[in-house]
């Protein structure tokens, strides 16, 4: 029928139907050649030769890359990666405005540091010999690696986003294991007050045996030393100093109780006094991982620590705590938390490290659904295998408003893994207002993890103890 008509249409009208058909096939032939140029041009801005030399490029699909100084001082130069790479040069690209006869104009430019450049064997950079590192280059690109994990655990100055003000909180967060010895430790700092400080507090929860009890102690902290020093930070009597790859916690805590109204209270009667060390390994970390939503929402995620060799003691109630030979696990976390609720959980078997996380924001922030979760795993060479599909499923145990279990799955295309959660005990903190609103329990498990699948080319099935960490509608 088509035929007919396109075979009566030419008889009428031959000229016009000539012309249309021309017209037509030119059209297609045009856009033909446009989407292989276009796609010429794309392969090109890709290349790494355009960029600068070297024989690979690393992007991020969310823009700047972010910890580039850790990624090229730490993970770059540690296990597989170190035999394979020769040079690696970050570079940065920005759009400037040169301002002639009162008028701007735009200029697309690039920056690196000379001597990496050249390395790579970049032509622009060996033409102008004036163009050398400059002791900043030189502290960027060869940093210790205590100094590129000190600039990994950097405070964060609050942005200013007056309607989420009051629910700002930034804090580090530390656990171990020795035996069925746990401890929670997080040194927090909250928003600022009308006075210029910051509102700060250290708690500790241990776990020994099932048997759970807590230490808390508050004070203020000054703005511009918070910023200026952390992960250097002093809370009371309590401190928390990086030497080098190591982190050296000193505790002198009060003895937290309940009240019979339920809320928190300390008695200096029994305290909880002591020292930990945990040992940072280079490359061994999660690089930082920032969510941003609706009206000046976000939060900021990065784990300096997967997994280290943890030493020291406590000395509490006339008992004394040795935890050397254990292991330990440091994160750090920052962003608005009014609403926010996560499901978290880490657990560290044979040179493996996993950790899996997702973020539920505030309704007025994003959509929940919308919000991935991730999957990460370390081993001793550096990452093994990372996943953003991920499911968190909880299943409750019966009338006590907690989980029975956890079973996380990740699937992607370097890790393939299942993550069962038996839980053994819960501690539960109620959230009474404050940073993180009302009507949510805290709840922080613990339990045995059944691990299976793979990651990257290894087999996994192995069970160890691991945490967890919930929420629950009061």
């Amino acid at each position: 029928m088509i035929f007919r008509l396109a075979l009566r249409s030419l008889l009428a009208h031959p000229v016009r139907t000539l012309v249309l058909a021309c017209g037509f096939g030119l059209g297609v032939s045009v856009m033909a050649t446009l989407l292989g140029v276009g796609e010429v041009i794309l392969d090109q801005a890709r290349s790494p030769a355009l960029a600068g030399g070297g024989d690979v490029v690393l992007s991020s699909e969310t823009g700047t890359i972010a910890a580039a100084r850790w990624i090229v001082s730490s993970a770059l130069r540690t296990g597989l990666f170190k035999q394979r790479i020769a040079v690696a040069s970050p570079a940065g690209r920005a759009t400037l405005f040169l301002v002639r006869n009162g008028e701007p104009v735009a200029i697309r430019a690039r920056g690196g540091i000379p001597s990496l450049e050249r390395a790579l064997g970049d032509a622009e950079t060996t033409q102008v010999a004036a163009w050398i590192d400059t002791p900043l280059d030189i502290s960027w690109s060869s940093p210790e690696p205590g100094a590129a994990l000190r600039a990994l655990d950097r405070f964060h100055r609050i942005p200013d986003v007056p309607l989420r003000a009051d629910s700002w909180a930034e804090w580090l967060y530390f656990n171990g294991r020795i035996g069925d010895t746990r401890f929670y430790l997080t040194f927090l700092v909250g928003p600022k007050r009308a006075s210029g400080t910051r509102a700060g507090g250290v708690r500790l929860q241990l776990d020994r045996a099932g048997q759970l009890s807590s230490y808390s102690d508050s004070h203020d902290v000054d703005e511009a030393a918070l910023l200026a020093e952390a992960p250097d930070l002093t809370i009371g009597s309590s401190r928390v100093r990086l030497e080098g790859l190591r982190y050296h916690v000193m505790l002198d805590l009060p003895l937290e109780h309940i009240d019979s109204r339920g809320r928190r209270e300390v008695s200096s009667a029994a305290r909880a006094r002591g020292s930990l060390f945990l040992e940072g390994v280079a490359g061994r970390a999660l690089p930082p991982l920032t969510i941003h939503g609706a009206n000046g929402w976000l939060s900021g995620y990065v784990v300096p620590v997967m997994s280290g060799a943890l030493t020291g003691r406590l000395d509490v109630g006339g008992q004394t705590i040795v935890f050397d030979g254990g292991a330990g696990y440091h994160d750090h976390n920052w962003g608005f938390w009014k609403d926010v609720s996560w499901q978290w959980g880490q657990v560290q078997h044979g040179g493996l490290s996993f950790v899996y996380g997702r973020v539920h924001p505030p309704a007025d922030a994003a959509d929940p659904d919308r919000i991935p979760g991730f999957l990460a795993a370390l081993g001793p060479d550096g990452p093994v295998g990372f996943s953003m599909n991920v499911s968190i499923e909880e299943t409750d145990d019966g009338g006590k408003d907690r989980p029975r279990s956890v079973t996380v799955r990740g699937r992607g295309a370097g890790l393939d893994l299942t993550m069962d959660l038996a839980v053994q005990n819960a501690a539960v903190t109620r959230t009474a207002g404050g940073l993180f609103g009302g009507g949510l329990d805290f709840l922080q498990l613990r339990g045995d993890y059944h691990v299976r699948g793979r990651a990257g080319t290894q087999s996994i099935d192995f069970t160890a103890a691991g945490v967890a960490e919930t929420f629950r509608s009061r």
